[in-house]
């Protein structure tokens, strides 16, 4: 037996140098470990070996193995660097060849004015958080201190899915479960869609909106105007002109609304802000102590203030675009405008 394993080792150590390609190394090693190999046979062939013989007769074997193993391995490695340097040598790359022209793309707009505006926001201290677009009347309209037949609701035509499950008409539902949760203080703000039955070239059914807020004690107008007006010169120019006017809403007491001068004309009129020089922009107010006391908040220790971005309008302001349908047409020249 142990003639025969030296046999079979030096015809195998043999094969393995006359090796020419990866193919005839693949042969080489189903011939010796393969369920029929020579090696493996004589593997199998331990029983018939004498008991005292099988330890020496077994590490011989082992012996055996390890070198054509490593045989093996040797020119398997040979063959691979052979292959490599043959492609390079076939693949070259001419580095001086002119590159083919490839277009580059862009982000849409809404999702350009969204990442502008949070990253504003995060760097004054704001946390982004998200909420469900399918909410409950609760949420949407009662905490917000709107409660069930109040005239508010009007300017609000909602999708309703049942008497108590609607399509969210304002990211303000997401401030309502934020309160519940968060105990003061906090900033937040909160990105996303929103959905009214509305549909025109200033409005859309599906509209995306950012609303802020914070909590905190001794909050004031003076630092919700403060906050806006360098969120506004960030986002405009350092030259924008801001005008806060007096408004209502149900859940912010005093309420108001925010113009700026038009980027466009700066302020000289154009067709965009209608010859007025200013663009309506977005609403605030110091958040109503009963939509605080409805979300388990101390209105005594505690006030507040909110603002509300139209985001598609926004990015209808920045990039000058005319009808708000530009925005959801996913047409592909429009868009490459947008670059």
């Amino acid at each position: 037996m142990i003639e025969e394993l030296l046999k079979i080792k030096e015809e195998l150590l043999g094969d393995i140098k006359k090796l020419t390609n990866l193919k005839e190394l693949n042969e080489v090693r189903i011939k010796a470990f393969g369920k029929a190999g020579a090696i493996s046979n004589l593997s199998k062939g331990m029983r018939d070996v004498a008991p005292e013989d099988r330890p020496k007769f077994g590490a011989l074997i082992n012996i055996a193995r390890s070198e054509i193993e490593r045989e093996l391995e040797l020119k398997n490695k040979e063959f691979e660097e052979a292959e490599l340097n043959k492609r390079l040598q076939e693949e070259k790359v001419d580095i001086t060849e002119p590159s083919k022209a490839c277009e580059i793309g862009a982000l849409h707009p809404i999702s350009d004015v969204i990442d502008r505006l949070t990253d504003i926001c995060v760097d004054m201290g704001f946390s982004v958080v998200e909420g469900p677009e399918i909410e409950s009347d609760y949420y949407n309209f009662e905490a917000m201190n709107i409660p069930k037949n109040h005239p508010s609701r009007d300017m609000q035509d909602t999708f309703f899915i049942t008497d108590e499950i609607l399509l969210r008409s304002q990211t303000s539902a997401v401030q309502a479960r934020e309160m519940e949760k968060r105990k003061p203080p906090f900033k937040i703000v909160c990105p996303g869609k929103t959905y009214r039955n509305d549909s025109d070239a200033t409005h859309s059914p599906i509209f995306n909106q950012l609303e802020g807020l914070v909590v905190d004690e001794n909050i004031s107008m003076a630092d919700l105007k403060s906050m806006l007006t360098i969120l506004m010169k960030r986002l405009y120019g350092e030259d924008t002109k801001i005008r806060f006017r007096p408004s209502f809403f149900p859940f912010t007491e005093p309420s108001i609304e925010v113009d700026v001068s038009c980027p466009n004309c700066h302020g000289k009129g154009c067709n965009i802000c209608k010859g007025s020089g200013m663009l309506e922009l977005l609403g605030a107010g110091v958040v109503n102590p009963k939509v605080l006391e409805m979300s388990g908040i101390d209105s005594k220790k505690y006030r507040g203030f909110a603002f509300g971005f139209g985001l598609d309008r926004t990015a209808m302001i920045l990039n000058s675009i005319g009808n708000i349908r530009s925005l959801y047409r996913n047409d592909k020249r429009f868009l490459e405008q947008m670059r």
